[in-house]
């Protein structure tokens, strides 16, 4: 199947796996518009590949998402239009995340920060890297904390944890992610890939309709949990935008 997504999203078929690799690496594959537009349109269409039984999300170079692109966050702040436009794509990340057909393996190679926490947060099963950590600084750059972590990490962990990292953004490192419950397995950094594709290799040689449906029946909770808050975040984060202390954040970094 051919897929309608920007270079800045590759997807590689290796046989009943497609392997799908953030591609901004001189940028950290920090989301800009562009990487933004195309995470909100993969999902759809790997649920609409007929040979596709599992996929692999990974990110190219030293990280896995490096998290929001500050000329868009600037943009964001100064511009409603597009707020409302990326916000929406928000939206339909993790709910065609949740909706997904196929599970989704997160090999995360290096930091997932801000959006790259989310779509780990949103994955199936979760391989990272031993250097490889997770952070969601919504609230520290300014911002109210909308999707993926404080979605479904109470899922995940308890709603003591989620509220400590998601108010303060810290790290969370491999090996304390995994003792929480917010990733599976950890394994040497050049072990990662293979060992991501491996468990992708075995879940696509089970029973594809019972794979599938086993996914929707689990997903239903998260699916449940998102739309009773995601359009409340939403709306909270949008205001958020306009706060001084947001704007004179993003004026910091851009500036320094």
């Amino acid at each position: 199947m051919e897929y309608d997504l920007p270079d800045v999203i590759r997807v590689k078929a290796d046989g009943p796996v497609r392997l799908v690799t953030l591609a901004r690496p001189d940028s950290l594959n920090a989301v800009n518009d562009e990487l933004h537009a195309g995470v909100a349109r993969l999902f759809p269409q790997l649920s609409e590949d007929p040979e596709a039984r599992v996929a692999v999300l990974t990110g190219e170079g030293r990280a896995f998402s490096a998290g929001g692109d500050f000329d868009l966050l600037d943009r964001m702040a100064k511009d409603r239009r597009l707020r409302r436009d990326t916000l929406a794509e928000g939206r339909a990340i993790v709910l065609n995340m949740v909706r997904c057909r196929v599970p989704i393996v997160a090999a995360v190679n290096g930091p997932a920060v801000g959006l790259g926490c989310s779509l780990v947060a949103l994955s199936d099963v979760v391989y990272m890297a031993e250097s490889a950590y997770l952070s969601d600084p919504h609230v520290t750059v300014g911002l109210v904390a909308a999707d993926g972590g404080p979605l479904t990490w109470p899922l995940h962990t308890s709603l003591l944890l989620a509220k400590e990292y998601a108010f303060t953004g810290e790290r969370i490192s491999a090996a304390r992610a995994a003792e929480i419950g917010l990733a599976n397995h950890v394994r040497p950094d050049d072990e990662l890939l293979p060992a991501a594709l491996a468990a992708a290799h075995k879940i696509a040689a089970l029973p594809p309709q019972a794979v599938e449906m086993t996914k929707r029946v689990l997903n239903l909770h998260l699916e449940q949990a998102a739309l009773a808050t995601l359009d409340f975040a939403l709306a909270a984060e949008s205001e958020s935008f306009d706060a001084p202390e947001f704007r004179r954040n993003v004026e910091r970094f851009l500036e320094g």
